[in-house]
C-alpha cells in the first residue's frame, strides 16, 4: 500500500514537474528589449502594441496614452491575462516599450504570460501576429511568482 502510494505521488510530482516549463526560444524573444530607433518606428510600434492587447486582452482597455496601455483585471481567480505596456523614452532618441502581463489565478494564466511576451513582441516587430490562443482551457502552464514577475519587470522588455 505504501510504495503504491509512493509511486502514485512519484507520477505526479513529475507530471507537475514539467508544467509551467517555456521554451527557450519563446524565453529569448520575451526577454529580448523591444526598443524603437526613431520617431516614425516608435509611433508605428506604438500603434501595433495598442491594436495587439485590444486583439489579445479579455478585459477593456482602461488607458490608452502616448506612454501607456493599460487593461483592467485581473480579478476573480481568472486565468485570463491583464497588460501593462509602457514606453519609456531613452537619452538617445530611442524608446523601450515594456510588456507585463498577469492573472489571478492559482492555475495558472491562459495564455502562458512568457509566450504572450513573446508573441507581443514579434507582432509589434513585425505586424504579423503569431500569438498563442487565448481562451481558458486547463492545459496553461502555471504562472509562478518568478514566471509572473519576470514577465513584468525588465527582463521581459
Amino acid at each position: 500500500m505504501k510504495r503504491t502510494l509512493l509511486t502514485l505521488l512519484c507520477v505526479l510530482a513529475a507530471g507537475c514537474a514539467t508544467r509551467g516549463q517555456v521554451n527557450p526560444d519563446v524565453m529569448q524573444i520575451a526577454t529580448a528589449p523591444l526598443t524603437c530607433s526613431n520617431a516614425d518606428q516608435c509611433a508605428a510600434w506604438w500603434q501595433r502594441a495598442q491594436q495587439w492587447v485590444r486583439s489579445h486582452s479579455t478585459y477593456e482597455l482602461q488607458t490608452a496614452t502616448d506612454t501607456l496601455i493599460q487593461t483592467s483585471g485581473p480579478g476573480g481567480g481568472k486565468r485570463a491575462l491583464a497588460y501593462q505596456i509602457t514606453k519609456t523614452p531613452n537619452n538617445d532618441g530611442t524608446a523601450t516599450i515594456g510588456f507585463a502581463a498577469h492573472c489571478d489565478s492559482s492555475l495558472g494564466c491562459k495564455p502562458n504570460p512568457w509566450e504572450a511576451g513573446a508573441a507581443f513582441k514579434q507582432f509589434v516587430r513585425t505586424g504579423v501576429d503569431h500569438s498563442p490562443a487565448a481562451d481558458t482551457g486547463d492545459d496553461a502552464a502555471p504562472a509562478t511568482a518568478g514566471a509572473a514577475s519576470g514577465a513584468q519587470t525588465g527582463s521581459a522588455r
